[in-house]
This record gives structure tokens, C-alpha cells and sequence, in this order.
């Protein structure tokens, strides 16, 4: 799995390509995530749109980066699920806890619209 991040203003955006499968990947976006944090991003948007399989280690990672921005009261949206993952989100309840958009511009609004 490869991934990709930049930081637009106060979000942080992470593209993911391949499948959300792996503990180092893992252990990287996590560090993404801290890092953003810590210099004042206030929301995460995972692009996973090129993500076509996701085990129950690529759902821990989702969750955790959820769980790191919402302590600092900010906020996750998940972008452009494959089908696969779409319903693997819907079986595991997860589409009522993340935000989840078709793109990234309408992710964007999202996030400050709430905020």
C-alpha cells in the first residue's frame, strides 16, 4: 500500500493507494496524523478511494486517526469508498460514525461547514 499527504490549511489529507491491509502503513499514517495534530490541523480527510480491500487492522487505523482528531475536536471524513469497502463500512456500522463524501472539494465543505 502506498499513501500520500498534505496539509490545505487546516486539514490534512491522506490519498491511499492499494489495500489498507498492513501494520507498517499503519504505524505511518498514525504518525501523519500526530504530526498534523500537533501543528494545529484541526481535520483528517482519507481519500480512499484506490483502496479496494481493507482487513480488520486497515479498520483499527481508521478508527484510531478518527478517535486522535476528535480529542482535539476535529473531525475525520472518509472519501470516495470503493464498493467493497462502502459495504464493508455498512455491515460494520461505521458509515454512522465517519463522514463520508464523494470527493475531496465536497469533503472539505463538510468539515467547515460543521465546524
Amino acid at each position: 500500500m502506498d499513501y500520500s499527504s498534505k496539509i490545505d490549511s487546516e486539514t490534512l489529507i491522506l490519498s491511499l493507494v492499494g489495500n489498507l491491509i498492513g501494520e507498517e502503513v499503519g504505524v505511518a499514517l498514525l504518525k501523519e496524523a500526530d504530526i498534523a495534530i500537533s501543528e494545529g490541523v484541526k481535520y483528517c480527510i482519507i481519500d480512499i478511494n484506490e483502496v479496494k480491500y481493507i482487513n480488520s487492522s486497515g479498520i483499527g487505523v481508521l478508527i484510531t486517526i478518527l478517535t486522535k482528531f476528535r480529542n482535539q475536536s476535529g473531525e475525520v471524513c472518509i472519501v470516495n469508498p470503493s464498493e467493497h469497502v462502502k459495504k464493508l463500512l455498512i455491515i460494520t456500522k461505521l458509515n454512522a460514525i465517519f463522514n463520508i463524501e464523494k470527493t475531496v472539494d465536497e469533503a472539505i465543505l463538510k468539515l467547515k461547514s460543521e465546524n
